[in-house]
C-alpha cells in the first residue's frame, strides 16, 4: 500500500493527540469502529441522495455498501453521509427549483467534515449535477457513481420508456384509443425495477455527461440499476477513490475544458437532453472552466445523432448498455474528442474507449452512417429570446423546426409589447 507523503485533511481531526483529537475520535467511534481506522489512512465521504422521495435513488442504501467494500479494501476509511435529495417525481412546483440547495448541501458538508475523498451516488435528473457543483466547488478527488437506468417497461407485447409513454399512453386515453383499465394496467409494467428514467431523459444524460466528462468510471452510463455489474462498478469505485487521494488527483485537474467538449460533443451524438445545457454550464461555472451558450452551437450542433433512444428512437438504455453503451459512442466520435483528456481511472479517455465495440448497430449508429443528420443542440436567438434558447432536433418534428405564428402576450406586458413582434426563432441551417 503506497503512503502518502503529504498531511491530509482529516489528519486535522483524527491525528492530534489533544483534546480535540481525543473528542473527534472517541465520538466517532461510538459507531464500534475500532482504533486502527484513524491511524492517517484517507477518510472517503459517500454523499447518499438515497431517498424513498426520490424513487429514482431509493436503491441507493444497497450501492453505498459496495462502496464501502471498495474503500476498505484500498486500505481507507468510509464515512457515509447523506445529502438533500431533488427528485423529479414527487416535488412540486420543479426540482430544478432545489438543485442549488442541494449542491450547497454538498459542498458545507465536504468543507466542514473530515473529508480526503469523497463517492457522489446520484441518479435522478438534478442530483447528478446538484452533487458535481458542490464538490467541484471544493475540489477534493471525486467520483460520481450514477445509480442506473430502470430496466425497460414491458407492457403485453410492447416495449415502453418511462416518461414517454406516460404522456402517449394519456393521450390515447383522451382519445378513446386506450381504456382507463389498460391504462392503468401499463402503469404497473412501466417501473418494473429500482433505478432512475430508462429513456435518453435528463437523469440518463447526466450519468453520460459524468462518464464523458471523465469524472465516472467507464460504462457508468448505462448498467441497469439491478444489474450485478452496477455493484461492481461502485465496488471498483470505492477502491479508485482511495487511490485518487494518494494521487492528489482533484476534481478540477479532472473537469477541464477539454472535458466539457468531449462531453458536449456527446450529448449531441446521443441525443441528450438539453437540460444538459443548463447543468454543464453550472458545473463548469463552479470549477472555472470559461463555457458559453455559444459553445454548444459551435462545437456540436452540426453533429448527428447516432442512438437510437426514445425518445428520439425506438430503444431505451438496457437495450443501449447490451449494445456496448457510451464508449462505443465516444470512440465513434473519434478524432472530434480530446483523447489525451484526463479521467479518475487515472487513463486517458482514448484509452478507457480503445477496446470498445458495438454489438447492435440498430441501437448504436456509426458516424459516416447517423441515426440523425445535423441532430446536436441548437441554440435559437429571436425577438423572443434574446438570451438564446435550445433545441433538441432529434426529438423534433420537421413541422416544429420552422414554425411561423402569431405570438399571443399576455395582458399586463401588452403595452411594453412592440406590435411589430413576431417569432422568428429557428435553428440555423
Amino acid at each position: 500500500m503506497a503512503k502518502i507523503r503529504r498531511k491530509l485533511r482529516s489528519t486535522e481531526w483524527f491525528g492530534k493527540m489533544d483534546r480535540d483529537g481525543m473528542a473527534h475520535r472517541s465520538w466517532t467511534k461510538n459507531m464500534g469502529l475500532p482504533n486502527h481506522l484513524f491511524d492517517g489512512r484517507p477518510v472517503i465521504g459517500i454523499a447518499n441522495s438515497w431517498s424513498e422521495l426520490t424513487p429514482c435513488n431509493a436503491h441507493f442504501r444497497d450501492l453505498a455498501e459496495h462502496v464501502k467494500r471498495g474503500v476498505y479494501e484500498a486500505g481507507g476509511f468510509p464515512l457515509e453521509f447523506p445529502t438533500f435529495s431533488t427528485g423529479e417525481v414527487l416535488m412540486r412546483p420543479t426540482a430544478m427549483l432545489f438543485r442549488n440547495l442541494m449542491s450547497m448541501d454538498v459542498e458545507e458538508t465536504l468543507r466542514a467534515c473530515p473529508i480526503d475523498g469523497v463517492v457522489l451516488l446520484a441518479g435522478c435528473d438534478k442530483t447528478t449535477p446538484a452533487q458535481l457543483m458542490g464538490a467541484a466547488s471544493v475540489d477534493l478527488p471525486t467520483i460520481m457513481v450514477s445509480g442506473g437506468p430502470m430496466l425497460n417497461g414491458r407492457w403485453r407485447d410492447q416495449t415502453i420508456g418511462s416518461g414517454t409513454h406516460v404522456w402517449k399512453l394519456s393521450e390515447m386515453v383522451r382519445a378513446g384509443e386506450l381504456t382507463l383499465a389498460d391504462f392503468m394496467d401499463a402503469e404497473a409494467c412501466m417501473s418494473r425495477s429500482a433505478g432512475h428514467c430508462m429513456t435518453m431523459g435528463t437523469a440518463s444524460t447526466m450519468a453520460s455527461m459524468a462518464e464523458s466528462l471523465g469524472i465516472a468510471l467507464s460504462t457508468n452510463a448505462a448498467i441497469p440499476a439491478v444489474d450485478s455489474r452496477r455493484y461492481v462498478l461502485a465496488h471498483m469505485a470505492g477502491r479508485r477513490i482511495v487511490e485518487m487521494v494518494r494521487e492528489d488527483l482533484t476534481i478540477s485537474k479532472i473537469l477541464t475544458r477539454q472535458a466539457f467538449e468531449n462531453a458536449i460533443r456527446t450529448n449531441a451524438a446521443i441525443g441528450g437532453s438539453t437540460n444538459a445545457v443548463v447543468h454543464l454550464l453550472a458545473i463548469a461555472g463552479r470549477v472555472g472552466v470559461d463555457l458559453r451558450l455559444e459553445d454548444f452551437d459551435k462545437l456540436a450542433h452540426d453533429l448527428p445523432c447516432i442512438v437510437n433512444l426514445m425518445p428520439s428512437g425506438k430503444y431505451l438504455m438496457e437495450d443501449f448498455y447490451y449494445a456496448g453503451g457510451l464508449p462505443v459512442v465516444m470512440k465513434e466520435l473519434g478524432d472530434l474528442l480530446h483523447r489525451g483528456a484526463p479521467t479518475v481511472s487515472g487513463r486517458s479517455m482514448g484509452e478507457e474507449i480503445a477496446s470498445a465495440q458495438c454489438w447492435n448497430r440498430d441501437v448504436i449508429y456509426t458516424l459516416d452512417k447517423p441515426f440523425k443528420k445535423k441532430a446536436g443542440i441548437a441554440v435559437l436567438r429571436g425577438n423572443l429570446c434574446p438570451d438564446g434558447a435550445v433545441i433538441k432536433p432529434s426529438a423534433a418534428t420537421p413541422k416544429l423546426l420552422r414554425h411561423r405564428g402569431r405570438a399571443v402576450v399576455c395582458p399586463g406586458a401588452i403595452r411594453a409589447w412592440p406590435r411589430s413582434a413576431t417569432c422568428r426563432c429557428r435553428p440555423r441551417s
